[in-house]
């Protein structure tokens, strides 16, 4: 029987992973190389330069998390574009992006007129302000996306340890939903990836890392203690996908959710507990060409 893309409830259904467990020599071999190449670039030195810098400009949680949010939709393209951009915007909400999504008149909201990055445009800077606003009563981003997770239930993580990892899948969507529930989507709805349209929602993905894992390296945050680390997913892009079939990581060719859903198993089989810190070491290595530790 050809395996069902959705469940019953319409959400996207959990793609299930058959793949058979690598050798314990192949493995230790994984986590050897990745562990020291994660050791070695999850490191704040390169956050000047990365969009990730952005919200470290912050000190209060909730500017934080609105501040991220914004740089991790505008993440793609040119690294240096992409901070141009980030500064732009937040330049046109007074550099209080919390405050100004809490209290911006439509006079206010009139400040990002003529905003532009590749696609995502002014309309849909106002859209996102409006649609955040209406996620205040849900506890913001923190409660909303918290929510969808929770809906989401826990679902058997495979050989990862016996955890139960939630469906991150249909807690994007959920996410999504909810996101614009209060709020017409028009053109803006593609700015928000949705898993059970087969996207590998790699920004959203970041994002999650971002707020979720642990800052004792004074990188991510950690500022969100109710989604477990063991739950979040690879962001999946041209470098760490490249260099996770090159390592034997993944083997689908193409970069959807279902290659998001198998890479992210294989990196459990070395670390359940926080299969993600494996992004530093995958997208460095393949920024700068290196499969072996320098």
């Amino acid at each position: 029987m050809p395996e069902s893309s959705s469940s019953p409830t319409g959400l996207p259904r959990r793609a299930q992973n058959n793949r058979r467990r690598p050798s314990k020599a192949r493995l230790e071999e994984w986590k050897t190389l990745l562990d020291e190449a994660a050791d070695r670039y999850e490191r704040p030195d390169f956050l000047d330069a990365d969009p990730l810098g952005i919200p470290h400009r912050y000190s209060a949680p909730e500017d934080i998390a609105t501040a991220g949010f914004f740089a991790a939709t505008l993440a793609w393209g040119n690294r240096a574009s992409i901070i141009r951009s980030c500064d732009n915007l937040l330049d046109r909400m007074d550099r209080a992006p919390a405050a100004f999504v809490r209290e911006a008149s439509d006079r206010d909201l009139a400040a990002l007129d003529g905003f532009v990055h590749r696609t995502f445009q002014s309309e849909d800077a106002q859209r996102f302000v409006r649609c955040l606003r209406s996620l205040e009563r849900d506890g913001g981003l923190e409660g909303a996306f918290t929510a969808a997770f929770k809906a989401s239930g826990g679902q058997d993580g495979g050989e990862a340890k016996g955890l139960a990892v939630p469906d991150m899948g249909a807690a994007l969507h959920r996410f999504k939903l909810r996101f614009f529930a209060d709020e017409e989507p028009g053109r803006t709805v593609k700015h928000v990836a949705d898993p059970a349209k087969g996207s590998a929602a790699k920004r959203l993905c970041m994002y999650l890392r971002w707020m979720v894992r642990s800052d004792h390296r004074g990188v991510d945050f950690g500022l969100w203690k109710d989604i477990p680390t063991s739950a979040l997913r690879l962001p999946l892009d041209v470098h760490t996908a490249s260099v996770s079939r090159a390592l034997g990581l993944l083997k689908r060719k193409g970069n959807d959710w279902k290659a998001v859903e198998e890479v992210t198993e294989a990196l459990r089989w070395l670390d359940a507990e926080d299969p993600v810190r494996y992004d530093f070491a995958l997208f460095g290595m393949g920024v700068n060409g290196a499969l072996a530790p320098l």
